[in-house]
C-alpha cells in the first residue's frame, strides 16, 4: 500500500496478469490457449485504456495541478494522488478509468472477469487447485491496490477547473470502455 506512482503501480499488477498468462500456458490445453489468446487480447485493450486516459489527464490537467514534481521529462501524472477529486474535474474520464480499474481487478460482468473465469476455469478442470487458489488470493490483493485509485479519484473533492480534452482522444477512449464494459452484452454462442 505504500506505493504512490500510478504507472508504477501498473507496471507491479502486470506481474500478477502475467501470473494467469504463465498458467494458462502451463496448463497446454484447447481450454488454456483460447484462455490465453483472450486474457492476453483484454488485458492489452485494458492496458491501452488505462495509459489512454492517463495522457489524456495528464496533457490536458496538468497545467492546473497543484504538485510541483521534480521530474519533468516523464508525463505529468505520475502520483495517484494527483488523481484526488478528479471525478468532480472530468467525470466521464474518471468512470472510464474506474471501469478499466475494475476490469484489472476482475469484477464482473466487465471484460476482465471472463478473462480469468476462462483461465481459472481451465486450471480447475486440469486440477490446479492450489495454483488457482494462489491466483485468486493475489487477484484480491491487487483489487486492494486498485480501489485506492478509485478512492482519490472518487471521495475526495478538488477544487480545480473542468478539464477539456480533444475529441480524437475522447472518442478512441470512449470506444475501448465501452468495449470493456459492454462486452457482456456480445452474442455468446
Amino acid at each position: 500500500m505504500t506505493q504512490f506512482r500510478i504507472k508504477r503501480l501498473f507496471a507491479y499488477s502486470t506481474i500478477s496478469h502475467v501470473g494467469f498468462l504463465l498458467l494458462s500456458l502451463s496448463i497446454l490445453s484447447a481450454e488454456s490457449l483460447q484462455g490465453f489468446l483472450f486474457y492476453l487480447t483484454q488485458y492489452s485493450i485494458s492496458n491501452l485504456n488505462a495509459f489512454l486516459i492517463l495522457l489524456a489527464i495528464g496533457f490536458y490537467y496538468a497545467p492546473s495541478i497543484e504538485f510541483i514534481i521534480k521530474d519533468k521529462i516523464n508525463s505529468p501524472v505520475q502520483l495517484i494522488s494527483q488523481l484526488k477529486g478528479y471525478f468532480f474535474i472530468n467525470p466521464y474520464l474518471s468512470l472510464s478509468l474506474a471501469f478499466t480499474i475494475f476490469s484489472f481487478a476482475g469484477i464482473p460482468p466487465l471484460i476482465g472477469f471472463f478473462g480469468k473465469q476462462i483461465v481459472l476455469n481451465a486450471a480447475l478442470s486440469k486440477g490446479f487447485i492450489f495454483l488457482s487458489f494462489i491466483i485468486i488470493s493475489t487477484s484480491v490483493i491487487g483489487a486492494v491496490y486498485y480501489l485506492r485509485i478509485i478512492e482519490y479519484m472518487f471521495f475526495y473533492h478538488h477544487k480545480l477547473i473542468y478539464s477539456i480534452v480533444p475529441n480524437i482522444i475522447s472518442f478512441s477512449i470512449a470506444i475501448i470502455s465501452l468495449i470493456i464494459l459492454l462486452f457482456v452484452l456480445s452474442n455468446q454462442e
